[in-house]
């Protein structure tokens, strides 16, 4: 069952209210995505510790209800 890309951005903003969150249909069939998120929560952390971050926020879903998520996250730039 595809995940609609409004829930996986309504998922990541409850865990990140500042996150500038785009997201990108690969495919167009609602199970590839491309996703980049831009959060002050993700200042000092490593690009591991940051993807870690949006996993729990997407609460296990990776792998069942979304199938591929290339994900790319950053804190803002000063």
């Amino acid at each position: 069952m595809a995940m609609p890309a409004n829930e996986i951005e309504e998922l990541i903003k409850i865990a990140f209210p500042d996150a500038i969150v785009t997201i990108e249909d690969l495919r167009g069939d609602g199970d590839h995505y491309a996703c980049n998120v831009v959060s002050t929560a993700f200042t000092g952390k490593n690009r591991v510790q940051q993807h870690q971050m949006v996993y729990k926020a997407l609460g296990g879903r990776m792998g069942s209800e979304l199938h591929a998520l290339a994900l790319q996250t950053s804190a803002p730039q000063k």
